[in-house]
């Protein structure tokens, strides 16, 4: 079967249980907003293709809850809190140390703070988020699929930017 793609991303999702990235990845991958998910078990990935900057780029978006193994070869790790949940928001250190020891040194990572439609149980300000040194942060709400939208191509786009200085035929082979 001929290739139906021209670059295939593996981009992982991962924090604390119910911080909202099964939502997310529906969100993302089907363009479908459910308030009720059950704690995911396990594994649980979608691809979506679209096309940007005149190529078809197929994401593998996998969402992390219980191996590492899952780390190998993703191109971009999208850690992600509630902003409803200061906890979540201090673990952040743990799936640093998690990603640090886990996954290449070279994958790109994005911070997301989840659930921004949700201001009224913000326990997690701003100005706390943004001092999160050395990495992108974003704010993102279930229910606002372009600000979604807009985090997956900013990451697609580091992707795309980084392939045309470096050969990611060792990440083909990966994948």
């Amino acid at each position: 079967m001929a290739k139906t793609y021209d670059y295939l991303f593996k981009l992982l999702l991962i924090g604390d249980s119910g911080v909202g990235k099964t939502c997310l990845l529906f969100r993302f991958s089907e363009d479908s907003f459910n308030t009720t998910f059950i704690s995911t078990i396990g594994i649980d990935f979608k691809i979506r293709t679209i096309e940007l900057d005149g190529k078809r780029v197929k994401l593998q978006i996998w969402f992390r809850t219980i191996t590492t193994a899952y780390y190998r070869g993703a191109m971009g790790i999208m850690l992600v809190y509630d902003i409803c949940n200061e906890k979540s928001f201090d673990n952040i250190k743990n799936w640093i140390r998690n990603i640090e020891e886990h996954a290449s040194s070279d994958v790109e990572k994005m911070i997301l703070g989840n659930k921004c439609d949700m201001t009224d149980r913000r326990q997690v300000s701003k100005d706390r988020g943004e001092k999160e040194k050395s990495n992108f942060i974003f704010s993102a709400g279930w229910k606002f699929h372009f600000l979604l939208l807009l985090v997956f191509l900013t990451s697609l786009h580091v992707f795309l930017l980084l392939s045309s200085l470096l050969s990611f035929s060792h990440y083909h082979s990966l994948l």
